[in-house]
């Protein structure tokens, strides 16, 4: 009975992890698509950015790099059972995507109050900025509710393998928002003159 169970919750975890592979995806194809409309509106009508990418987004990249460093140390204690150690760094993981959402707005606020660009402007290149990166902090916001949700569990009497799945699936995701955001950053930086 117990083994029909466990075989239950394996296939019930797979398939998770499936749907997670297909909202990576989609997400993907997403911010492909967007880059993809961006190059088309600026490249061919000489309607480039114009406009030097502010500071914020460089610290938002190192606080989402860092940030991927202390969930995969947050992984790493959680195979070797190390509780405390998970706990920590998830915590730390957790804060840092709040400095990041903040960095995101400071960089919003430098914009819009420090260098006129704004989200209705008749240059619609400005208008993808803040389409880019408001769709990613919209990721974020998902990220953070998932490693809130994988911190709530390691604090509960789960089994290992609930565990780790859920360190897994946020992994994931995590890491999947920071590749997204390097690329942004540097796709921005490419084409900000």
């Amino acid at each position: 009975m117990m083994a029909h169970i466990q075989q239950e919750e394996k296939i019930n975890l797979g398939a998770k992890k499936f749907n997670m592979w297909i909202f990576i995806f989609t997400s993907f194809m997403f911010f492909a698509a967007l880059s993809s409309g961006f190059i088309v509106y600026s490249g061919g009508r000489g309607h480039g950015l114009n406009v030097k990418m502010p500071h914020a987004f460089l610290y938002s990249t190192i606080i989402i790099v860092i940030s991927s460093v202390t969930l995969f140390i947050a992984s790493r204690a959680a195979k070797q059972l190390q509780f405390d150690k998970q706990r920590l760094y998830l915590w730390v993981t957790f804060f840092l995507g709040i400095a990041f959402f903040i960095s995101q707005f400071y960089a919003f606020y430098v914009l819009a109050y420090k260098m006129d660009i704004h989200f209705t402007d008749t240059n619609a290149s400005h208008t993808f900025v803040y389409v880019f990166c408001g769709i990613h902090l919209f990721h974020i916001i998902a990220a953070l509710g998932l490693l809130l949700n994988t911190l709530r569990a390691s604090y509960r009497n789960n089994s290992q393998v609930i565990n780790l799945f859920k360190m897994e699936m946020t992994s994931i995701f995590w890491h999947f928002l920071d590749i997204i955001w390097i690329y942004l950053y540097v796709f921005l930086l490419l084409n900000q003159y």
